[in-house]
């Protein structure tokens, strides 16, 4: 019996796009469930007696006299002070960010244009502090931090999310430029640039897609961190995901339910804008990372 040269092909490119909408469709819906139940009241959303209200707002009809409200975001944002955590988030995130691709792109460069020996275990002993677990670097900076009244300040925070992501930035951005030939350093110092000229005019901009992709990575280690800045930060000075644990309340103590619903939005949402916005640099980063020569 034959079958048409392009049957299978077909075939195969219509169960593989049925297999990634059934992915997208199940990675998707718990953030679209939560932004849909944001805007209900916590009656609604965890409605043990009908799952249904939470579509319809029966109790949020009901409380509100509409089917949506926004008392979750007002609560969390103006009532607790939630703008206040997102802004500590932006200067942890930033600072975390740019020492980390300062010291990782120097010393990403440095060791992969490296002939010795100590270049290798260099890289091996990075590997080993990056499969350390977080709270053993906590620890360890915690008595200093005491004895020299600095802890609870978001500086506090950065040096440990730095110490903790360096190893991850120096792997990453060495594997990028060992993909550059060294034609080009030797080329640019030929025509009378030193090796810093060379690295800055010639290198980086070459590689430049890698570092956004490492920092793309870096960002998200920071702004989605909990342990660190949980242990080390006042609550004054306390990032996003620290907050949204808070508004959970305790045992001892009732949350605030709706309000770390609505928070739990406010800090996803930017990070499907970052995405969306450095996509293509994403892509083509870690496709040079993959692709050696």
């Amino acid at each position: 019996m034959d079958q048409s040269p392009g049957r299978s092909p077909r075939m195969l490119a219509a169960l593989s796009m049925t297999l990634v909408a059934l992915w997208v469709l199940v990675a998707a819906f718990p953030f679209l469930w939560t932004l849909w139940g944001s805007f209900k009241v916590q009656a609604d959303f965890f409605s043990m007696a009908n799952w249904r209200n939470a579509l319809w707002g029966t109790q949020t009809m009901a409380e509100t006299g509409a089917r949506f409200t926004g008392a979750g975001y007002y609560g969390a944002w103006v009532e607790q002070a939630f703008w206040r955590s997102a802004l500590n988030t932006g200067i942890v995130v930033v600072f975390t960010v740019i020492i980390s691709l300062t010291f990782g792109t120097l010393g990403g460069y440095a060791l992969a244009r490296s002939g010795h020996r100590y270049a290798f275990w260099l890289l091996m002993l990075a590997l080993v502090f990056r499969a350390m677990p977080h709270i053993t670097l906590v620890s360890g900076y915690l008595l200093p931090f005491f004895a020299w009244n600095l802890w609870g300040h978001l500086g506090t925070a950065v040096i440990v999310l730095v110490a903790i992501n360096q190893p991850f930035t120096l792997w990453m951005l060495h594997s990028f430029f060992l993909n550059i030939p060294k034609d080009l350093d030797e080329s640019a110092m030929v025509d009378g640039c030193t090796r810093m000229q060379a690295f800055r005019h010639v290198i980086v901009p070459v590689m430049w897609p890698g570092v956004i992709t490492t920092g793309l990575f870096s960002f998200l280690l920071a702004y989605n961190d909990f342990t660190v800045t949980a242990l080390l930060l006042s609550q004054h000075n306390q990032t996003m995901i620290p907050k949204i644990a808070s508004f959970l309340g305790s045992t001892q103590v009732e949350g605030k339910v709706m309000y770390a619903v609505a928070a739990v939005v406010s800090a996803t949402a930017p990070l499907f804008v970052l995405i969306l916005f450095f996509q293509r640099q994403i892509v083509s980063g870690l496709t040079a990372g993959a692709v050696k020569g």
